[in-house]
């Protein structure tokens, strides 16, 4: 039976979990994931794993944040005067905004804080700080 390896178009099933069992994504009623092993289109540590594996087999493997998303860093936390947001806005805990960095980039930022006169966003990725579990089934080698 052939098995995984860098270049192949692999197809497969996956359960993401953090450290205290929330499943924060999977692919349990959808389509597998289709990616090419080696072109960068998912985490490292993820592609890795698939190398070697054969159809049908199944593991677990641990990605630390350092690997994954990195670390949640301090200077990536805005706080925004309220009057830099329009009259009809109404900035609430864990709404998403799409934010415009002075470099031009956009991304999106989570509302952590809203007091009279500030609105603190958070710019990290949702997972950084956090170590990953994946559960990972190959379903096929394209």
């Amino acid at each position: 039976m052939a098995q995984a390896k860098t270049g192949d178009t692999v197809k497969v099933h996956y359960t993401g979990k953090l450290d205290n069992g929330t499943v924060f994504d999977s692919s349990a009623y959808r389509e597998p994931l289709e990616f090419t092993i080696g072109e960068g289109q998912l985490i490292a540590d993820f592609e890795q794993a698939v190398i070697d594996m054969n159809p049908g087999e199944s593991k677990t493997i641990k990605i630390p944040y350092d690997n994954a998303y990195g670390p949640h860093r301090e200077e990536m936390l805005i706080v925004v005067d309220r009057s830099q947001f329009p009259g009809d806005l109404e900035p609430k805990i864990d709404q998403k905004l799409q934010v415009r960095h002075p470099d031009g980039e956009e991304s999106v930022a989570t509302v952590v804080d809203v007091n009279e006169a500030n609105v603190t966003l958070d710019a990290n990725h949702p997972l950084a700080g956090k170590d990953l579990t994946f559960e990972i089934q190959l379903s096929e080698i394209a």
